[in-house]
């Protein structure tokens, strides 16, 4: 499985990164750029997605995130985890938005 840490994610220009937390947790601190599609609803959105480009996968820790990588790998996606998750990007002191 291919992954990256919320250091070398931060680097990249422009990346497209989706957040499989529940709408409580994404909602309560994300990475800036990641949008919300919950791991219990990519299977059903997973054509939101653009297959041309890479889409990094986070979640808390690193294991939801995980099981959705192996699974958009198996759709064709290429797919990166990204280690230590949102609580990852928090602790290296990155940024992080609230929603309202």
């Amino acid at each position: 499985m291919n992954t990256i840490d919320a250091h070398a994610l931060s680097a990249l220009t422009n990346p497209i990164i989706i957040d499989v937390r529940e709408p409580f947790e994404y909602v309560s601190g994300h990475a800036p750029t990641a949008d919300s599609i919950p791991l219990g609803e990519l299977v059903a959105r997973v054509e939101e997605l653009d297959r041309d480009n890479t889409v990094y996968v986070i979640c808390e820790s690193g294991g939801r995130s995980s099981q959705a990588v192996e699974w958009l790998s198996t759709q064709g996606f290429d797919a990166v985890n990204v280690e230590g998750g949102t609580s990852g990007w928090r602790n290296s002191g990155l940024p992080i938005t609230k929603e309202n």
